[in-house]
């Protein structure tokens, strides 16, 4: 069927940001490592890839790292609900979506807020 016959769901739209996310968690543990790398070695390496997080820029890295990482487990534990047999009427589907999008946006708010808080 051409693409005009399906309506596009929340469903989809998720599905397609589930695999965004672990994309987005590729460059990100590489970032991870590129610290790790940088504590290791110490001296300008690390000197300079704590600098890159404390600027406003390397923030927002790592707060889209920390939602792609919540939003990317999320997704997991839907699809395991839903291997389940669980949740799959079109209602519950949308439900689940929804409280995934949510969840994964408020933990990650929380999360910072904690982090920002006992810094």
């Amino acid at each position: 069927p051409h693409l005009s016959i399906y309506r596009f769901t929340l469903t989809m739209t998720m599905s397609i940001v589930h695999r965004a996310t672990g994309i987005a968690l590729y460059v990100g543990t590489a970032l991870l490592a590129l610290w790790l790398l940088g504590a290791a070695t110490g001296g300008g390496l690390f000197d300079f890839v704590n600098w890159f997080f404390g600027t406003w820029l390397g923030q927002l890295v790592l707060f889209g790292y920390t939602w792609a990482l919540l939003h990317h487990l999320l997704g997991g534990v839907r699809h395991f609900i839903w291997d389940g047999r669980k949740g799959m009427d079109p209602v519950n589907r949308e439900l689940i979506v929804r409280v995934q999008l949510a969840a994964s946006v408020l933990l990650t708010l929380v999360g910072w807020a904690v982090f920002v808080w006992f810094r």
